[in-house]
């Protein structure tokens, strides 16, 4: 009954805004030029192989040369730091919020990265799922893979030098991978999410609400 209620309040959060709201900021000081308004609607990349850049954001001038930076998903211009336009910001400033439609895949995923145990990269490195993860992810798929504390989970890969990461967290079965093996992935990133095997069911009842709720 705690389940169905918590459950029932995140979906309720996506009902009243199904939005993510995206934070603009500035990758190193410059003199900043604007290129969109307040309440305008921009695009990310699109194309085959997402080639094509996406909309124009803002111009960042740094010692003559200038850096074009365009919008990496589609939404509005939520808001928009005018006061910034013709200034010099320092690295880090908040230039704008792009309020960013959810679809229902990434409903789904943002769900269960509230309920499932995330485990985070432990640093900046290269990652390959152990051997026998690996083999046993390719014999019977993820969801049939169960890890429990202590369990060697993956290989990290950094200055030329192999470490075991072992895995800490609940025990359950590995529901959802957030990266391919040999990716660099940055510390904190998550890397898999883990369900106990109690909540399996409950879970999957939850992505088939959101299935049927959003287009």
């Amino acid at each position: 009954m705690q389940d169905d209620t918590y459950f029932e309040e995140i979906l309720n959060k996506y009902r009243a805004d199904p939005y993510d709201y995206i934070d603009i900021l500035t990758a190193h000081t410059g003199l900043i030029r604007f290129s969109v308004n307040d309440n305008e609607s921009v695009a990310g990349p699109s194309g085959e192989w997402h080639h094509i850049a996406g909309s124009l954001l803002y111009e960042l001038e740094r010692e003559r040369n200038r850096k074009k930076v365009f919008s990496a998903s589609n939404g509005v211009i939520a808001s928009l730091e005018k006061h910034f336009e013709g200034k010099f910001v320092e690295a880090g400033e908040k230039l704008m919020t792009i309020r960013h439609p959810l679809k229902k895949r990434e409903i789904i995923d943002s769900i269960l990265r509230h309920v499932l145990s995330i485990f985070p990269a432990p640093e900046r490195a290269k990652y390959f799922f152990c051997l026998d993860i690996q083999s046993k992810i390719e014999k019977y798929g993820q969801r049939a893979v169960s890890i429990k504390p202590g369990d060697e989970l993956f290989t990290m890969s950094l200055m030329k030098r192999d470490t075991p990461i072992y895995y800490e967290g609940e025990p359950g079965i590995i529901h959802s991978v957030y990266f391919s093996s040999g990716d660099n992935i940055d510390q904190g990133t998550a890397m898999i999410g883990v369900c106990p095997q109690d909540k399996l069911s409950m879970i999957q009842k939850i992505i088939e609400r959101v299935k049927a709720e959003w287009n």
